[in-house]
């Protein structure tokens, strides 16, 4: 159980910056380059930021007030906000988060219904916030509970409205944004509760006047069973471990609603979630914001830790219905195209691995090889023509490890979309069956030794397959009620654009 003396502010919560230790740097013909070796990524940048970049190669992280005296006639928040798209792109690493000289009014809304222990322990969390208590209001909505929920909420110091009809959350967190009087809307969830640094760490998101949203890590409450442990690395509410942002043009990013912070203004003039989708809201409104012109961006940090549905039955409805909104969403949103990518040299080099596996005739393999050797030739001698700093081993070698994350993205759609379709075919025709189940099950022990969940391998697969089942199935049934297969039926292309 979680009390307040479980959290103290330390050092570590001063801002501060270091290189990534699978990252060095090269000066080449007036240019810096930054050279991340795991996923390969080059970025060139301007001498001018040498100094900094010299003093973050150690394996101290280095305070952002230290940072700051080296860039002359320096404005604070824009080194910081290049510093931040450095750890986004993958080569720099972060802690701690910026400290204001001025905080903004926070409006925390919550919406309930029939839920009196959960939002006690939600209110309870908030009154250990670590912001100004005359910077925040909270504001609950109840949604006609029919229980005691409406009195334990009125023992709290908040704003309580309450709703004689169900109206669903949407319309309650409407409801109260209009009725709120802080800058920054903090959208919260019942069965939430929020770390003492939630606000602190996120609110300065919004020192950059191109975000309009905020997101922050929704973390397991429990860990006591197998399908906890589960949900703490596979959560869909849990966005990863590492920063993004709508910036580097990923058109399906989003922030849910559990953990989300809006600027009230921009929040009021796109209208507020849809008030007709009980499922999929928060991704409906993530992208509208985008396509107005504002950035999304989601901070590993500001943690809520939320209660998941950890009965079998309950876990397997909820994927079901998450299912059921991505046909509508892609429906509603034609410019985001679902792709399935197929370059060819990896087609060509999985193709000849196959081969050889289904006729058991080895020498094939060195054609892979082969395949191999000439793309990466191909890459590297394109990189020689701009002068970009690279070895070709190192590029054989991420060419390679490209290939093997092709086939994982191949399997991960079709564990996610086709698994329950393998099993049908195992009987009408096995081969195809199996070749799917298989990609399934690499997908899943690829899964497990990404996330490193505390399960163990079996536990885990089981519950992965039972999660992309549900999913799958309330997936095809959304596309079978609106007669929209864009979900499942991906464009082709040679490479994403």
């Amino acid at each position: 159980m979680m009390n307040r003396h479980s959290y103290r502010i330390q050092d570590e919560s001063l801002l501060a910056y270091r290189l990534r230790k699978a990252v060095r740097y090269h000066e080449k013909n007036r240019s810096l380059y930054l050279i991340l070796d795991y996923p390969l990524k080059v970025m060139v940048i301007n001498p001018f930021w040498k100094p900094i970049i010299s003093l973050l190669d150690t394996e101290e992280f280095i305070r952002f007030e230290k940072i700051v005296p080296l860039v002359e006639r320096a404005i604070p928040e824009k080194i910081e906000s290049y510093l931040n798209e450095l750890v986004r792109k993958g080569f720099l690493e972060t802690r701690g988060y910026s400290r204001l000289t001025e905080y903004p009014v926070v409006s925390i809304i919550i919406p309930v219904r029939n839920r009196p222990e959960e939002i006690a322990a939600c209110l309870q969390s908030l009154s250990w916030l670590e912001y100004p208590a005359e910077k925040r209001e909270i504001i609950v909505v109840d949604d006609a509970s029919g229980d005691r929920t409406p009195d334990v909420v009125s023992t709290f110091p908040v704003d309580l409205i309450l709703l004689k009809e169900r109206r669903q959350v949407s319309f309650c967190r409407n409801l109260a944004a209009q009725r709120a009087k802080g800058e920054i809307l903090a959208f919260l969830d019942s069965d939430c509760v929020a770390d003492p640094l939630w606000l602190r760490e996120l609110v300065p998101a919004f020192r950059d006047p191109s975000n309009g949203a905020v997101g922050g890590m929704v973390d397991s409450y429990s860990n006591e069973k197998g399908l906890d442990r589960y949900e703490k690395v596979k959560s869909s509410l849990n966005m990863g471990s590492w920063p993004k942002s709508s910036r580097e043009g990923d058109r399906f990013f989003y922030l849910p609603s559990c953990n989300l912070l809006v600027r009230r203004a921009l929040f009021l003039e796109l209208g507020g979630f849809r008030e007709d989708m009980v499922i999929g809201e928060d991704v409906d409104f993530s992208w509208r914001l985008q396509d107005q012109g504002n950035h999304v961006e989601y901070r590993p940090v500001g943690k809520v830790y939320h209660k998941h549905r950890n009965k079998m039955r309950h876990f397997c409805a909820r994927r079901f219905d998450y299912g059921t909104s991505e046909p509508f969403l892609q429906r509603s949103y034609a410019k985001r195209v679902k792709q399935f990518v197929l370059p060819p040299s990896a087609v060509c080099f999985w193709g000849l691995v196959l081969c050889s596996i289904a006729s058991g005739w080895m020498p094939l393999l060195v054609l892979c090889g082969v395949v191999l050797l000439t793309d990466s030739l191909i890459r590297f001698t394109k990189i020689r023509q701009k002068n970009i700093p690279i070895g070709f081993p190192c590029l054989l070698l991420a060419t390679f490890r490209g290939y093997l994350a092709i086939f994982y993205h191949w399997g991960a759609f079709f564990s996610r979309y086709y698994l329950f379709w393998a099993l049908l075919l195992s009987i009408w025709a096995p081969s195809v069956g199996a070749i799917i189940l298989g990609m399934h099950l690499l997908t899943g022990i690829g899964e497990y030794f990404i996330k490193k969940p505390s399960l163990n391998l079996l536990s885990f697969l089981l519950y992965f397959t039972l999660d992309q089942l549900s999913y799958q199935l309330g997936v095809w049934w959304g596309c079978l009620k609106g007669l929209f297969f864009g979900p499942v039926n991906p464009k082709i292309v040679r490479k994403p654009f």
